[in-house]
């Protein structure tokens, strides 16, 4: 056999003594695996305690790893969505696109939201009979479109609604916290405007029950502030605006005062398209 043969014969025996090896120890290794589960299970079997302290271990360290992953990163929340008060202007009829955008620009507020309260304000003007761009007046002058507004005395949220007086108006939506729900806010906001117009017999009447000043000779120029502000968005709304200035009480507020106004609100004179909505009640 020449030289060149028997290094050839060498070299496979070589790498079959060693693949050989390898296998081997593969399977003498899977062996031991086998083994150490089997008696881990009868362990676990034997001692639950023990299977309990491991899988407390064992969660332990996935939550430390998944943290760490987490680091640096914003955690997924599709459903952060369905907490927003907020829709597209532009899918809004012609009337509240054009109020949204307005009020948007006038109070510094984003459109989106400033939609979404629009919609809603028409929505609970069609259910409670009073004209929505006076509920926005409202809102406007009470506080800004500021949800989370608080006055000196309590008063809270968009229509600033004394919470403390009005609490079991909140019930409906789930407690006080409400009042800096805008949404809430508004509904329990429409539901006491509107008692208040009815109590007093007039618009102007009602304002001034609203803001506290039902037992006083004058409002300090609430009333007027609404109004002016309610024939501005009427304007914008592009619906006629009342025939004469209306007359601002001097006297009590249940004493009805005439003017063209006092209809206007209460004649629901909103779009055919707005939908009802849900009730809201307001400060004293």
């Amino acid at each position: 056999m020449t030289p060149s043969r028997n290094l050839g014969a060498a070299v496979r025996s070589v790498f079959s003594d060693t693949t050989e090896g390898f296998l081997e120890i593969f399977r003498n290794t899977l062996a031991l695996l086998g083994i150490a589960v089997a008696c881990m299970i009868v362990v676990f079997l034997v001692r639950p305690d023990w299977r309990l302290a491991g899988e407390a271990q064992l969660h332990a360290w996935l939550q430390e790893r998944q943290h760490a992953a987490a680091e640096g990163s914003i955690a997924s929340e599709p459903e952060a969505i369905e907490r927003t008060t907020a829709t597209n202007p532009k899918a809004l009829p012609r009337e509240q696109a054009a109020i949204a955008y307005w009020l948007s620009k006038k109070y510094k507020v984003a459109a989106e939201p400033m939609a979404a309260l629009v919609a809603e304000a028409y929505n609970q003007g069609s259910q409670h009979k009073i004209d929505p761009t006076l509920i926005l007046a409202v809102v406007a002058i009470e506080s800004r479109f500021n949800p989370f507004a608080q006055s000196s005395v309590g008063a809270q949220g968009l229509m600033q609604v004394m919470t403390r007086v009005h609490t079991e108006k909140y019930e409906h939506f789930g407690g006080d916290l409400a009042a800096f729900d805008p949404v809430s806010n508004m509904r329990v906001g429409v539901a006491i405007l509107k008692e208040y117009i009815r109590r007093a017999g007039s618009i102007e009447g009602g304002l001034k029950y609203y803001v506290g000043a039902a037992n006083l000779p004058t409002d300090g120029g609430y009333g007027a502030k609404v109004l002016a502000e309610y024939q501005r968005i009427r304007q914008v709304a592009g619906r006629a605006a009342p025939a004469s200035p209306p007359a601002q009480p001097t006297t009590t507020a249940a004493a009805p005062a005439a003017g063209a106004s006092q209809t206007l609100a209460l004649a629901s004179t909103q779009s055919a398209d707005a939908a009802p909505g849900a009730t809201h009640p307001d400060n004293m």
